[in-house]
């Protein structure tokens, strides 16, 4: 009697390996809520709309040395006091034109736009506000290195008559969601909504992003230290300090790119810390609390590291007006704190200083 071949078990690894290409993004934030509520489906649909503007800035991206106003500066400056780049601008506009037709946002708030864009006929409906970076580290973009998007979803406080959206001067401990797209050699997404840290990997084949990361978690000490070194005498003497001890001992190494999203993601898996300080002219610092800054501490924070202003933590700062600027200290605990500790022994020598010369 012949033989007939049986076909072949599939081994748990095959499993794995199945599931792992079939985990969308959308899937995961629902398995993560272990729901099909309303609200579930709302945030399962927000960061399907994320993922479509990630893809349609990444397609611009991968051509930008192929077409018209890809590259360069547009001649404007923004709220922020910044030259405005052709992507920037692309970007905003990808991010208000796919949120427009979703009907559950009725704003949207960036640092293109001096004021909130507001979606009159989602009003109504909408119940969120998507805060968003449209491209951070921009002037990557003319020479071919990695930029990113950060972005942070808000629940709708009161109805806003005024426009002002004083609503949203809020700590961020009141986002429901964060995370930021990294458009390097693959396009990645990183999110949070409270329930740990997860990254995702477009498949161009399929168009869609693929779970890569699950849970990640941030080393307790890592071997970077990130930070302009270039702004070293326009810091406070704290800073400086920290920087010759790391020149001092060994195990440290320095990396700097130049785009806060894909410094942060070495960190988030590498370990270290990213150091923005404020400088004596400007100790606010230059990165925007609300969609810079808040929503990597959120991710921080969920991936077991910390962040901080030096003095406190991030997520409990609230900002008095929306394009408010901190100073930003993000990474492993560890680290994170030796950077607070030569901070807070500078207080101490100035306060000691003080009482000595009131004696």
């Amino acid at each position: 009697m012949a033989n007939v071949e049986q076909p072949l078990a599939q081994t748990p690894v095959q499993d794995r390996a199945l599931d792992r290409d079939c985990t969308t993004l959308s899937r995961h934030v629902l398995q993560q809520l272990q729901s099909f509520s309303a609200e579930a489906q709302d945030l399962s649909a927000l960061m399907t709309r994320v993922a479509l503007a990630a893809k349609l800035i990444a397609r611009r991206l991968t051509r930008a040395g192929l077409v018209e106003d890809a590259l360069g500066f547009t001649g404007r400056v923004n709220v922020q006091g910044e030259s405005v780049k052709k992507m920037d601008v692309y970007a905003n506009q990808v991010f208000i034109s796919v949120f427009e037709q979703s009907g559950l946002v009725c704003r949207l708030a960036s640092e293109e736009m001096e004021k909130p864009y507001y979606i009159p006929e989602n009003c109504p409906v909408g119940r969120y506000t998507l805060l968003y970076d449209p491209i951070d580290g921009s002037s990557n973009v003319d020479i071919n290195l990695n930029v990113g998007a950060i972005f942070a979803i808000r629940k709708q406080e009161g109805e806003d008559l005024d426009g002002t959206a004083q609503d949203l001067l809020q700590n961020g401990h009141n986002q429901i969601a964060a995370g930021y797209v990294l458009f390097g050699p693959s396009t990645m997404l990183v999110y949070s909504i409270g329930k740990g840290v997860h990254a995702f990997t477009l498949d161009p084949s399929l168009g869609e992003f693929i779970l890569s990361s699950e849970d990640i978690c941030i080393p307790e000490h890592g071997p970077v230290y990130s930070v302009n070194e270039g702004n070293f005498w326009q810091w406070d003497e704290s800073i400086r300090d920290y920087i010759r001890y790391v020149h001092r001992h060994e195990g440290y190494t320095a990396r700097y790119g130049g785009a806060l999203v894909g410094d942060f993601h070495r960190i988030l898996f590498q370990g270290g810390v990213f150091l923005y300080p404020g400088t004596v002219k400007k100790p606010e610092g230059k990165l925007r609390l609300l969609y810079e800054s808040a929503p990597l501490a959120f991710l921080a924070e969920q991936a077991g590291g910390r962040a901080s202003t030096g003095t406190q933590p991030i997520l409990d700062v609230i900002p008095k007006q929306l394009h408010d600027r901190t100073p930003l200290f993000i990474g492993s605990k560890e680290d994170v704190a030796l950077v607070e500790s030569f901070i807070q022994e500078r207080e101490r020598e100035q306060q000691d200083q003080m009482a000595a010369a009131r004696a």
